[in-house]
């Protein structure tokens, strides 16, 4: 297949040459890459939302409802959902598909699982390469759903435009609301699951807590849902169009993906240098013997890695 063809192929919505495209990307293959430089300047037009949140809370169970209502609106929709992967392996179960099984063989839904490969922020480091290449294959709305990994969890917010938070009440996501970390980051709190006895009792203090935060424009809105009866989910959908229309009319829409794509560069300028140094260290004898002084105790893990800055630096001098 001709890359030229298949970046034709991606623009005109092809879902296998989307499919094509996010493999390459995925498994860092230059051909990816390119395609993804051909096609960037076809970008910027979707809606990106981010849903994060604890393990449970229902996120997918979400996104399937938020997509029977935007397919009902007649837009185009792709959600990328990242799963947690094998320290060992990097393998991953991508589970998430399963929740979205009713939307399979809409032609207007596309959905993608990705493993995070131990990315502690939820995300891989290829995420918003795929997002790119869901926006430019037409898309309206792209879903990111994080991999729920908790209250360090805060990836999404260099990746989203919209940023949604899912708990459930009974869980202590309640008490994630006095930390700093992942309460910080949405512009939309959804609580899930909101038949539960102690779903007014949460929302109360996340309001609490809420009002005690340096209080900017957009005040954070507080979802009730019920995603497995899609109760509530009209309701978080006009939400999300009201913040929508509150960044682009204050001018933060672009700010915030002038973060975002800042952010991805050097996130991705990070994976490759570090990439590179472990493939020069693989092999260094004067590695190995700086480990062996740390593993006794005789050198500290930041002396070590400061001579090797050094040696590096005057390799690279020389």
């Amino acid at each position: 297949m001709a890359e030229d063809s298949l970046a034709q192929r991606l623009l005109a919505g092809d879902k296998r040459a989307l499919a094509r495209a996010i493999t390459l990307v995925e498994s860092d293959d230059p051909a990816g890459w390119e395609l993804v430089r051909e096609v960037y300047p076809h970008t910027g037009k979707a809606t990106v939302i981010g849903l994060t949140g604890a393990p449970g809370a229902g996120k997918s169970t979400l996104i399937g409802a938020l997509i029977k209502l935007r397919r009902a609106a007649e837009r185009e929709v792709a959600v990328l959902s990242i799963d947690p992967s094998s320290p060992f392996t990097h393998g991953a179960l991508l589970g998430d598909r399963i929740r979205l099984t009713e939307h399979f063989l809409d032609p207007g839904v596309f959905i993608r699982s990705m493993a995070n490969r131990g990315a502690l922020g939820g995300l891989s480091e290829a995420a918003l390469q795929a997002a790119l290449l869901m926006d430019a294959a037409g898309k309206d709305d792209v879903f990111l759903e994080t991999v729920g990994v908790g209250q360090a969890e805060v990836d999404i917010i260099d990746h989203a435009d919209t940023v949604v938070l899912v708990l459930m009440p009974g869980s202590g996501d309640s008490i994630q609301a006095l930390k700093a970390g992942i309460m910080e980051i949405p512009d939309v709190i959804v609580v899930n699951k909101a038949d539960h006895p102690l779903t007014d009792t949460m929302v109360r203090e996340i309001r609490g807590v809420l009002s005690l935060a340096p209080q900017r424009g957009w005040r954070v809105p507080i979802v009730k849902t019920e995603a497995v009866r899609g109760e509530g989910v009209e309701a978080l959908v006009e939400q999300l169009g009201t913040h929508r229309a509150y960044i682009e009319a204050e001018g933060t829409l672009s700010e915030r993906r002038r973060r975002n794509l800042r952010n991805e560069v050097l996130g991705l300028c990070t994976f490759r240098l570090r990439r590179g140094l472990e493939e020069r260290l693989a092999q260094d004898e004067e590695f190995a013997r700086l480990l062996d002084e740390v593993v006794a105790r005789r050198l500290d893990p930041a002396s070590a890695a400061a001579t090797i800055l050094e040696h590096f630096d005057a390799g690279d001098a020389a």
